[in-house]
């Protein structure tokens, strides 16, 4: 794989510097929290999300499908109340990112993430993500998802770079497999410390 230094590095967000915020787990959690059956919402969340991580639908449409298609004991702030909180920092990664930004700020950090609107909107504002990232590509704006290669490919032309001039990190190694397949330098992320290595050693 190419070792030149590179321009941009392209991140993914949950399950490299956030927890996946609203994934298998945290729903799952949210069933037994709020005492609904977890198949009938995993079967209606799979049908719908999607299409609200592209942009199509709002927090509360999404939500009138999988959770609010029938009375509640629950109120739908407290649920979103939940979903938000299910959002926390992985260790090490994003404070660290922050200072190298500070550090090297003539490279361009860019996120390529699938995220619904409100959520996006949540996390890059609880986290401050804006003290590290140049630019957002977030699915709920681009109307694409990971791996549609059009979303890299868009990502490409908002940097104007070369796809070597690139590095590229996810937790998933499909979604690694798709930005390679572009000529992006992807690298599967699976913990802080050997991320970091890999990119001061590109350095």
């Amino acid at each position: 794989m190419n070792k030149n230094p590179f321009k941009i590095i392209f991140l993914d967000i949950g399950g490299v510097l956030l927890t996946n915020g609203w994934g298998h787990e945290s729903r799952q959690n949210a069933a037994k929290e709020f005492g609904f059956d977890f198949a009938e919402m995993e079967a209606l969340h799979n049908f719908i999300f999607n299409v609200y991580e592209i942009g199509r639908i709002t927090l509360d449409e999404y939500l009138d499908i999988v959770v609010f298609n029938k009375s509640r004991v629950f109120t739908r702030e407290d649920f979103k109340a939940y979903m938000y909180s299910r959002s926390m920092e992985l260790p090490g990664m994003l404070s660290w990112l922050k200072e190298f930004k500070k550090a090297n700020n003539q490279i361009k950090i860019v996120s390529i993430n699938n995220e619904g609107k409100e959520l996006n909107e949540y996390r890059v504002k609880k986290f401050q993500l804006h003290n590290c990232f140049d630019a957002f590509i977030s699915s709920c704006e681009v109307s694409m998802r990971k791996p549609d290669p059009g979303i890299f490919r868009l990502a490409l032309g908002v940097v104007q770079a070369a796809a070597d001039e690139c590095i590229y990190f996810d937790d998933r190694i499909y979604l690694v497999d798709a930005a390679r397949r572009l000529g992006i330098r992807g690298y599967h992320h699976q913990e802080f410390e050997s991320s970091k290595a890999i990119i001061e050693g590109l350095m």
